[in-house]
């Protein structure tokens, strides 16, 4: 059996974001790159399931849709774990195209699990393991919390309204995974920091696909207000301040 976990190349959460040309493209200068958070925690549930020894499963890899640069995020995820790795050498355009060029990777070396994190940490789309299902033809199961095998069978824990799901499911099969799904991720060691410089990483070229994405460009947030000190023992101030002025009473 074998397992793919799909990781996406992401700025760190304390990048102070900056655009070009005129708020068209992200200023790359300077930016820590980092595993999505949500794909590192579907490659430390893969890696648990592999360490059980009452699992059939012999092979972790890694697939990732970006350019050279993304290499030393993809080391890392080696280092925590992954058996090898794949890399789509293109830019990661769209949620379409990456799920396009995955499934073609999955064609060409038939897993039996396919994990995607809920969405990344950039762009928030939560649209790519929904859509690498569709191109595949196998199930989907989003909102996975948890996902363990007995006898040669995944079970699978999904949040729903209101209470949990408890499912099985064929394989193969796309599992989108959120919180719960592992405790913490699992950190690389010095002896699997040493070993990731000799796993293999495959680059293969994108297939041609369709582009239904165009950015237009990008938009800050505003910034926050300055903050206001009210005198606690003004309470009247305060409640005029959020009538008038904030409108929140």
């Amino acid at each position: 059996m074998k397992i793919l976990v799909c990781i996406s190349n992401v700025p760190d959460t304390t990048t102070k974001v900056k655009f070009l040309d005129n708020l068209t493209r992200l200023d790359i200068g300077g930016i820590q790159w980092v595993i999505n958070p949500w794909d590192e925690l579907s490659l430390t549930r893969a890696l648990e399931l592999k360490d059980d020894s009452t699992n059939d499963i012999q092979q972790v890899t890694v697939a990732h849709v970006g350019l050279v640069g993304a290499e030393p995020t993809i080391r890392k995820a080696l280092a925590i774990g992954a058996d090898d790795a794949i890399r789509v050498n293109a830019d990661p355009y769209d949620a379409y195209f990456v799920a396009a060029q995955i499934a073609e990777v999955v064609k060409n070396n038939l897993f039996d699990i396919i994990l995607c994190g809920i969405e990344s940490s950039d762009y928030n789309g939560s649209t790519v393991g929904g859509m690498l299902a569709e191109f595949l033809g196998i199930p989907s199961i989003s909102a996975v919390s948890s996902m363990k095998i007995e006898n040669s069978q995944v079970i699978i824990d999904r949040e729903i309204d209101g209470g949990k799901e408890l499912l099985t499911v064929p394989f193969p099969f796309v599992a989108i995974v959120q919180k719960g799904i592992a405790k913490e991720p699992r950190i690389a060691a010095m002896r699997g920091i040493m070993m990731a410089r000799t796993k293999p990483i495959k680059v293969i070229e994108p297939i041609a696909t369709e582009n239904f994405t165009k950015v237009i460009k990008f938009e800050l947030p505003k910034p926050h207000a300055a903050c206001k000190f009210i005198d606690p023992e003004q309470p009247k101030q305060l409640l005029e301040l959020l009538q008038n002025e904030a409108k929140v009473i």
